[in-house]
């Protein structure tokens, strides 16, 4: 058997073609296909290739790019053609719904000891999407993000094909340079004129535990150092309409998430400024230390916007470091019909944006900004680790950003930001912000119209908040028996959506109301009919209830 090559059934025939060349190439005898005098199947006890035995591994051939190609080929033709256009096509359903049990069953996720052939795989590929939720569905209004961005979702396929990382210039020229352009156009919209620094990062989440960490070290650097040992009881103040993830970056950091203080927002979920200042004045006269106030622009369920300017007004005096995280709401920077919501903006001192959300780049995108031009970031994150971060190398190393991240290896999400900007321009790029909320004001307003339809509030931004009563409902006056009878609705009309379907609407309760429906609007592909078909749907799916 020594110089044999063997073959099993499930190669591929550019594999084996591959094969046969290297085998002419190297002198070795041609391999030997199945069926061809040695069985379905070769169980050859010495090595495949060359003679040499087969526990060997330098000795086995290398990766085989040829018969790959033709996979990758075959594969982004898949993708193009089902996880693109019929994703994307309002005809197609939005998700094919499984319980967890039975989707198991139909994924086959044991991991084996064998590989399996390619068309296998490739169908692996497609089950894959077949039964993922298809976000990018002009239907899909359940979260924060939505719709298909061509020119982002090819920057992703180039710098998942590159494999690039953001820690040294030497690693990444392109994406370093072009993450730094980004980051200084979006300083130059917030409004920061003496500039500033950022970077992006895993999500919105931590571009808001960035903002407590540099919060605390400002006031007490050596904490990064000492610990929290060294540091008084420290506190933040964040309103009632946070995201949740303040309270686990308090978590974290060890600060604690009883000192995180709620502050009490009006009707329209707006954090309340004179609440703040007595919060603050009584935690003082307690003997805690504030340092850090969150505002939010854009709260996640009524997307409502913090008055900026008055809390700023309340933190100056204190001298406490304000963050926003607008990581929904920072899109109206881009309008200027829109902008004023954020109104005060460039007098704080960090902000989360993410461009995945109402402005579609792919997820991950996620900008953390931040009023500093003395490299706080690197002073608060650095290790200097000498393998990557040495000072002598034959270039500008200010261009090495990794030392200023948390994080070691970092996607360039930045890209995927560029490119759709590039090709679109930012008059495009506002014209879709504008266009999000015309559309949720035509769908609040047809809310209003419609029989059994009734807006929670007028909504603000692109979150349109509304209860569906069903015809039983309708005659019984406002009261806890209607509330009670009504928090029941919306979770049997999301399970039915679901299960036909037909497209995916977020719900929830919320300062003790019954469940609400909670409309997104985000995405271009969407239109009037669109809104139509969401409210005939709600109807259709509830009305025997």
């Amino acid at each position: 058997m020594g110089g044999v090559t063997c073959f099993a059934p499930g190669d591929s025939l550019q594999s084996i073609q591959h094969r046969f060349l290297q085998a002419d190439l190297r002198g070795a005898q041609k391999p030997l296909l199945p069926g061809s005098g040695m069985g379905s199947g070769c169980s050859c006890s010495v090595s495949t290739y060359g003679g040499f035995p087969d526990n060997d591994p330098l000795d086995r051939p290398p990766l085989d790019f040829a018969a790959t190609e033709s996979f990758l080929q075959q594969s982004m033709t898949m993708i193009l053609e089902d996880a693109v256009k019929k994703a994307t096509d309002v005809r197609q359903k939005v998700c094919e719904w499984h319980s967890p049990e039975e989707l198991k069953e139909l994924l086959d996720l044991e991991l084996r000891d064998s590989g399996e052939p390619e068309a296998r795989i490739l169908e692996r590929c497609r089950d894959a999407i077949r039964y993922s939720v298809k976000t990018t569905h002009p239907h899909f209004f359940n979260q924060l993000y939505a719709g298909l961005e061509p020119y982002s979702l090819v920057a992703s396929f180039i710098t998942d094909a590159l494999k690039p990382s953001l820690y040294t210039y030497e690693m990444s020229p392109v994406f370093t340079l072009m993450e730094n352009a980004v980051l200084r156009k979006l300083i130059q919209i917030v409004g920061w004129e003496e500039g500033g620094d950022g970077l992006f990062n895993a999500g919105g989440s931590m571009s808001n535990m960035y903002a407590m960490n540099l919060a605390r070290y400002r006031n007490f650097p050596e904490i990064k150092e000492l610990g929290n040992s060294a540091a008084p009881r420290l506190a933040v103040f964040t309103s009632q309409e946070c995201h949740y993830s303040i309270s686990k970056a308090a978590a974290l950091m060890g600060i604690g998430t009883k000192n995180v203080f709620v502050v009490p927002s009006d009707k329209k979920g707006k954090m309340i400024p004179s609440a703040l200042e007595e919060q603050i004045e009584s935690l003082k006269s307690e003997g805690g230390v504030p340092f850090m106030v969150n505002a939010t622009a854009g709260t996640t369920v009524l997307g409502a916007f913090d008055p900026i300017d008055e809390i700023a007004d309340v933190c100056e005096k204190y001298k406490l470091w304000l963050h926003v995280d607008a990581c929904w709401g920072g899109a109206v920077l881009m309008s200027n019909k829109h902008k004023l919501l954020m109104k005060g903006i460039h007098r704080v001192d960090s902000v989360a944006w993410n461009p995945h959300k109402m402005l579609m780049a792919c997820l991950q995108c996620s900008a953390f900004l931040v009023r500093d031009k003395t490299r706080l970031l690197q002073r608060c994150h650095s290790a200097r680790a000498s393998y990557l971060f040495q000072q002598d190398k034959f270039y500008d190393v200010s261009y090495d950003t990794g030392d200023k991240s948390v994080q070691c290896s970092r996607k360039p999400d930045a890209f995927k930001f560029w490119l759709m900007w590039k090709a679109l321009g930012t008059s495009e790029l506002e014209q879709r912000v504008d266009r999000a909320l015309a559309m949720a004001r035509y769908l609040a307003d047809e809310i209003t119209k419609r029989e059994g339809f009734r807006l929670l509030m007028e909504p603000e931004y692109a979150n349109v908040c509304f209860w569906y009563i069903p015809p039983s409902l309708r005659d019984l006056p406002d009261g806890p028996v209607l509330q009670e009878k009504l928090h029941n609705v919306a979770p049997v009309v999301k399970e039915r959506m679901m299960k036909k379907g037909s497209m995916m609407v977020g719900y929830q309760p919320h300062r003790g109301q019954a469940n609400f429906f909670r409309m997104v609007v985000i995405s271009p592909q969407v239109s009037r009919q669109d809104m139509d078909f969401v409210l005939d749907e709600i109807h259709s799916l509830g009305k025997d209830l």
